[in-house]
């Protein structure tokens, strides 16, 4: 079996460069209620999300990246989550797409509904139903 049908078949895991590990742990533990199931502590925390896993490090690149870094493909609740967590203080982002309206927080066109936030570095998330 060559090495892009290994891939095909292994897991993929998220990677966030984040700035302060303390911040990061309330922000992906407390507000968005992920299982940390990992990692140091002081440089490096694992969750757990589903069955996939999100690594989130400390990095002087925190934040740079301008896409999206992690998505969330929860069907139909992306309302509900979306709603869910501006309570706890999430600001999600509106943007000017083509084909896409915004109805509250959640984009919606193409087949999909999408909610973009950030984490307190700056990473993009988003919510999408599909």
């Amino acid at each position: 079996m060559n090495a892009k049908h290994q891939l095909g078949q292994a897991d993929v895991a998220t990677n966030i460069a984040v700035g302060d590990i303390a911040r990061a742990r309330s922000f992906y533990g407390d507000v968005l209620g992920l299982e940390e199931i990992g990692g140091d502590g002081e440089h490096l925390l694992t969750y757990r999300s589903g069955s996939s896993l999100l690594f989130v490090y400390q990095s002087e690149f925190a934040g740079s990246n301008r896409a999206t870094a992690a998505s969330w493909l929860v069907g139909e609740r992306v309302d509900e989550i979306a709603k869910a967590l501006k309570a706890e203080g999430v600001v999600f982002e509106h943007y000017d797409m083509p084909d896409l309206r915004v109805e509250g927080d959640v984009h919606v066109g193409h087949g999909m509904r999408v909610a973009w936030f950030k984490d307190p570095d700056g990473n993009i998330l988003s919510l999408v139903s599909g």
